[in-house]
């Protein structure tokens, strides 16, 4: 009779300290030694700190679990619980909130963080509907357009072979609009494009240019970002649900601290990218006619307008370009 009860003693024992003790598996492309995964190990260390090592993050970096489309079925099958995805990751998931991509929206980052704290409770509640938890934005930072000719005006950029991320919408629809047939490649695959010259143009964000070396293979750079790319941390809604009501509580309110952090540094590396990409002797192409400036901003407005009922709603991208452009009327009266 003791043995019996000692066997159900340390059983539910057992059940309490795993329940105690919940373990986040979560996935990254980011390389170990990047801003992004020295914020995530802050972030990590100050959950285990602030629940008494109840809840801890298992961290594995560096694409070692896959491309975000093999993260993404990895959690749904339960070996993984959450993950950092960019825009083409989190569309999978939900379409529209692709439109946080799409060409030539945002022309500041006081507009970009306008619209994502606008509209973060709406998309954490759809992200929920699916079953994950919107732990907070992510992004990687305006994107620009590298060639080996000059853009000088619209018109240049049908004369570009450009590259396209394969199964991406938003970059084929962008670059449908300037008359351009992309050719979709893996990112593993677009260094070798430029050095075997299938391709001649990309879009990419100044700090992951580098970090690829993207930028030895170009020669000049648009001076006029092409979108923001949006990223986020999502994680698995069955391994919340493991959480206490304050765990849950604590983990919410610890990851808008640090992601909103780590945005900031994202862009603090992207400003250091972008001057060291000029001083490799890429040559910034900047236009100064208004009129051909206008011509892009046309041009992104097709694309998104091309993408109504594929990924988001008219009404959405309606509430969003117009949220848009009251900031920035409100901004040129003097308003806040």
């Amino acid at each position: 009779m003791i043995r019996f009860t000692a066997v159900i003693f340390a059983l539910v024992l057992m059940v309490v300290v795993s329940a105690a003790n919940t373990k986040i598996k979560f996935a990254t492309l980011a390389p170990e030694g990047s801003t992004w995964m020295n914020i995530m190990d802050e972030f990590s260390n100050a959950v285990k700190d602030a629940t008494a090592g109840d809840v801890e993050f298992r961290i594995y970096p560096g694409g070692v679990a896959g491309d975000e489309l093999n993260v993404l079925r990895k959690i749904r099958v339960g070996q993984l619980h959450s993950g950092g995805f960019t825009g083409v990751g989190l569309g999978e998931i939900l379409p529209e909130v692709r439109i946080l991509d799409s060409p030539f929206l945002f022309r500041s980052k006081e507009e970009i963080d306008h619209i994502s704290g606008q509209l973060f409770d709406y998309f954490a509640e759809k992200f929920e509907d699916k079953g994950f938890i919107l732990l907070g934005w992510a992004e990687v930072g305006f994107v620009y357009t590298f060639t080996d000719k000059a853009i000088n005006d619209i018109s240049d950029m049908k004369g570009v072979k450009m590259w396209m991320w394969e199964g991406d919408p938003v970059a084929e629809a962008t670059f449908k609009s300037f008359g351009i047939s992309p050719i979709p490649l893996s990112i593993s695959d677009v260094l070798t494009s430029l050095q075997t010259k299938l391709i001649d143009g990309i879009y990419v964000s100044p700090l992951a240019c580098v970090a690829l070396q993207w930028h030895t293979k170009v020669n000049y750079m648009l001076d006029l970002p092409l979108a923001n790319s949006n990223g986020a941390i999502l994680l698995d809604k069955r391994q919340y649900n493991k959480l206490s009501p304050e765990h849950q509580t604590m983990l919410r309110e610890l990851s808008l601290q640090y992601l909103s952090k780590l945005t900031r540094m994202s862009r603090e590396d992207n400003e250091k990218s972008l001057k060291l990409i000029r001083e490799t002797g890429i040559k910034f192409t900047e236009i100064a006619d208004k009129k051909q400036i206008d011509a892009f901003y046309v041009s992104g407005r097709q694309a998104r307008r091309s993408l109504v009922g594929k990924l988001y709603d008219e009404q959405l991208l309606n509430r969003v370009e117009n949220s848009l452009e009251n900031f920035r009327q409100n901004k040129a009266a003097g308003g806040q």
